[in-house]
């Protein structure tokens, strides 16, 4: 009986946890970019490029909280990297990067996680370890949530911002705390305050 009411428990949650993600995405701001015309001026169109080129990158439909895109932009060479866990979405990536207008190269550096049945498990238990805890379900609400959770391996990473130390040592215990996991990396980083 415990483990039935644990089991129905479970699926009430992950059917928060779901409309949550979804009413994030559907009421999330718009992450349009400034100014969709490419600037003339050098130093103000690689300003305008990065933020080009993350628009493009958090848009993209497939782009989760399992997977971490990063770039670097050099004059009109963009250079992708991080992590998917989905094969088709390097390809995505580097595609929309692409059209963007004036890029003249892109080098795409993204690694595509390990395909493993064991790390999708570990992947849906930290996302109910972190996002069901009350300091930290705010950061599960826009559309690309800000804590990034990457698993290779049986071995978690943690990507993204938080506001505060608290909140970055909060999801490293909570990430720490799934069993199956090898080892919990907090590349956390707290936002700074202007």
């Amino acid at each position: 009986m415990n483990q039935i009411i644990r089991n129905f428990a479970g699926t009430i949650l992950s059917i928060i946890l779901s409309l949550l993600f979804m009413l994030g995405m559907a009421a999330g701001v718009s992450a349009a970019p400034k100014s969709t015309q490419a600037p003339r001026d050098a130093a103000q169109y690689e300003a305008w490029l990065a933020d080009q080129v993350r628009h493009k990158l958090v848009m993209l439909p497939w782009y989760s909280l399992f997977d971490n895109l990063e770039y670097r932009v050099d004059g009109t060479k963009v250079t992708l990297s991080g992590q998917v866990s989905q094969p088709f979405l390097k390809d995505d990536a580097a595609s929309a990067v692409k059209k963007i207008e004036g890029v003249t190269a892109v080098d795409n550096q993204i690694e595509i996680l390990p395909l493993s049945p064991n790390d999708n498990r570990i992947r849906r238990q930290e996302l109910r370890a972190i996002y069901s805890f009350p300091s930290l379900q705010r950061y599960g609400i826009a559309r690309v949530p800000s804590i990034h959770i990457i698993v290779r391996n049986g071995n978690v990473t943690l990507e993204g911002v938080v506001a505060n130390e608290a909140d970055k040592n909060v999801a490293y215990i909570r990430a720490d705390g799934v069993p199956g996991v090898f080892s919990v990396t907090n590349n956390l980083r707290v936002e700074k305050k202007s």
